[in-house]
């Protein structure tokens, strides 16, 4: 059963700029971190790929999460850590949500919008 969607505090905020269809995020951002509210349709796998340290939590959904190599189903409730530097990837089985935060204060920028200066 899906979940209220996320609150307009948190829609209200700077979607991040991600260029890979169905994926959604928005970036609150730290002086040392973000946090990213991210909502994605069921669009397959996100190939392996790595960056600095990433933990999350899931809101709603499914996906199968490898991390280094070990695959792992994720559901309503779980958490995840992935150590900075380790190869993951993601399939995603159905519309999913959840929320993470990186350690990297640069992994996201927000998406420009018609009314941002250049």
């Amino acid at each position: 059963m899906p979940t209220a969607p996320y609150a307009s505090f948190i829609t209200d905020l700077p979607e991040i700029d991600i260029p890979v269809e169905g994926v959604h995020g928005w970036l609150s951002q730290g002086k040392d971190h973000q946090v990213v509210f991210f909502d994605i349709d069921p669009i397959g796998t996100i190939p392996p790929h790595s960056h600095g340290q990433q933990w999350g939590t899931v809101v709603e959904g499914e996906m199968d999460l490898t991390i280094g190599g070990e695959t792992r189903r994720y559901g309503p409730g779980d958490a995840y850590f992935i150590p900075a530097d380790v190869e993951h990837a993601a399939t995603f089985l159905s519309h999913f949500r959840a929320i993470d935060v990186f350690a990297d204060a640069h992994r996201y920028v927000a998406r420009k919008t018609a009314g941002d200066a250049s």
